[in-house]
């Protein structure tokens, strides 16, 4: 009977011991599953304070790097839609093919008409440089013409759209002063005052930008009389090749409600084109084996 007692009492004395002896082991698996609980809230504020702390600058020079600096190059297959004050429509589809020289610095776009048949053939090409005016060459197929937009042309109808020339390859940052008027969680609200005033049409324009993508997902311009008279939207944006990318976007008038809408299709990063795509010859001559967007 006593052996019996003692057997039991070293049954439980044993299995207390066990039980401390595990007790780390549980601790650390608790800890383990609660951080990785955490993990997401954890990065999800560390990057909501690091975008918080991002000046109006910073803010502008990321937003443009994702709008215009995706990858080292790009090409893609636009459709544009141009509906006036009356209904009437029209359509353009293009080829664009973009090279970075430097991230935030120069580039080079190529773009070349392949729809309808009275603009096929016309080639627009511009040499971007953030520090200086941009070069731009329009050819005219029918005329067998070359014509060199002006500095002044560039906040002008592109190709009868609601586009300006200027929005191909992108405003430089540097051409404005930016401020921060609000943010939540998700955007920020940034205004914009141009340097030189008598250069442009606006008085100035706000845009809100994802925090996320650090895409723009709305640009309002506004007259001399602050009132909001033309609008950009991105409508659709798509991960390709991992990329955030605008593959839908609209430009309204609203003076007139007249609008643009354009497609982005087909798009690829980082093709390896080569710099001597780009120059004059290309005009005429336009790279074909380039163009096909599969």
């Amino acid at each position: 009977m006593g052996s019996d007692n003692l057997l039991n009492s070293s049954g439980e004395f044993f299995q207390v011991k066990l039980a401390r002896k595990n007790r780390p082991t549980k601790i650390i698996a608790v800890a383990l599953l609660f951080f990785s609980l955490m993990a997401p809230a954890l990065r999800s504020a560390e990057q909501q304070a690091a975008t918080a702390a991002l000046n109006a600058d910073q803010i502008v020079e990321r937003a443009s790097l994702k709008s215009y600096y995706s990858g080292d190059d790009g090409r893609t297959l636009a459709r544009m839609r141009i509906v006036d004050a009356n209904g009437r429509k029209q359509s353009r589809q293009f080829t664009i093919l973009r090279k970075d020289i430097e991230d935030g610095g120069e580039q080079k776009f190529l773009l070349v008409f392949s729809r309808p048949s009275e603009v096929k053939g016309t080639v627009f090409m511009v040499h971007k440089k953030p520090e200086d005016e941009d070069d731009r060459w329009l050819y005219l197929p029918a005329l067998d013409l070359v014509k060199r937009i002006s500095a002044g042309d560039k906040r002008t109808s592109f190709v009868g759209a609601h586009y300006f020339y200027e929005d191909v390859s992108g405003r430089s940052p540097n051409e404005d002063l930016h401020e921060i008027v609000s943010q939540n969680d998700s955007e920020y609200l940034l205004l914009h005052t141009p340097k030189e005033p008598e250069s442009v049409e606006f008085s100035r324009y706000q845009t809100w930008i994802d925090k996320t993508s650090f895409l723009p997902k709305k640009i309002e311009y506004q007259d001399q009389n602050g009132q909001v008279y033309r609008r950009i939207e991105a409508l659709k944006i798509e991960k390709v090749q991992g990329i955030d990318t605008v593959t839908q976007a609209k430009v309204t008038d609203l003076r007139d409600n007249s609008y643009t809408l354009m497609e982005f299709k087909r798009v690829s990063y980082d093709l390896g084109l080569p710099d001597g795509l780009f120059s004059e010859r290309s005009l005429r001559n336009p790279p074909a084996n380039w163009l096909k967007t599969r």
